[in-house]
């Protein structure tokens, strides 16, 4: 054991001067030490990291944002052209509100959450380089920490791909109400009695069966496919199911990130454990020879 001491302290000697020449060249050669500074900062940023957030960012702001204004032009086009009387859509009012608070939370979360991970990612670099280089070890806590969240990134994986698939059926939805507006106005459809072709919302159970007029046929299914609330919902369903798409993408991405963290974290851990057990082992040796030799002396 007094063997070892004078190694570990050369060893801790080393690591100072090394961080006392670094400092050193910054101060002394601006030019060329700050960019090695530079570089040495920039080996710590956790990319892989960096980029799931900047899509996790992206995705979530496109679905919230483009959600919220497209169920309030639904709404207001329902109630114009499908259900005029406020009874019959009252539930549907007070789903789309509903969904509307879920997305204030589902925004506010995400943002919390992603800068978690951003840290959590630039947590585990800096440990993962640290212990490669031996100078402090792994908590447990922090594999614990990094397995939660690899526990809880999986189930919000699983929800947002729920919710990718949720925001899909508006886009059929309307895509099945513009492709019929755009055959009525085809001049090759040839089509005598445009009053007999209908787009019925009741049947998709979005209003009740009593709700009037419930329908529109003919020229009254032209003007609202003409109408600024139809063609701006369909085109935000579509770019919200885009960020839905783009979250679940960068869930997926953190999902792998953490994966492979806590398996670096937990074999650098089982390395360490064998070094320990190794030093130990010498040191035993080592105490057992030095024994001997005494005692052949004696």
């Amino acid at each position: 054991m007094d063997g070892t001491k004078p190694v570990m302290e050369s060893a801790t000697e080393e690591n100072q001067e090394e961080r006392e020449e670094s400092k050193a060249r910054c101060s002394l050669s601006p030019p060329a030490g700050c960019f090695e500074c530079c570089i040495k900062c920039l080996g710590g940023v956790p990319y892989a990291s960096l980029v799931a957030t900047i899509l996790c960012f992206s995705g979530v702001a496109l679905f919230c944002g483009c959600g919220h204004v497209a169920l309030t032009g639904t709404l207001t086009m329902l109630e114009n052209h499908f259900s005029q009387i406020t009874t019959d859509h009252a539930t549907l009012t007070i789903v789309i509100q509903t969904m509307q608070y879920v997305i204030y939370g589902i925004a506010s979360f995400f943002f919390v959450y992603g800068i978690i991970l951003l840290a959590e990612g630039f947590y585990t670099t800096s440990a993962v380089k640290k212990e490669l280089q031996s100078q402090f070890k792994t908590t447990v806590c922090g594999r614990c920490i990094t397995a939660t969240f690899v526990f809880l990134t999986y189930i919000l994986g699983l929800a947002f791909l729920g919710i990718f698939g949720f925001s899909a059926i508006p886009v059929f939805l309307f895509y099945n109400m513009w492709t019929t507006c755009a055959a009525m106005k085809s001049p090759m459809a040839n089509i005598t009695d445009p009053d007999s072709i209908c787009v019925d919302v009741r049947q998709y159970g979005i209003i009740p069966w009593n709700a009037t007029p419930g329908k529109a046929c003919g020229s009254t299914l032209g003007d609202i496919c003409s109408t600024s609330e139809f063609y701006l919902s369909f085109h935000l369903y579509i770019v919200a199911c885009a960020g839905a798409g783009a979250t679940l993408i960068a869930l997926i991405h953190y999902l792998m990130i953490l994966s492979a963290n806590w398996a670096y974290l937990r074999s650098s851990c089982n390395q360490n454990e064998y070094q320990d057990i190794k030093t130990k082992d010498d040191d035993v040796e080592e105490g057992g020879s030095k024994e001997g030799l005494n005692s052949s002396y004696s």
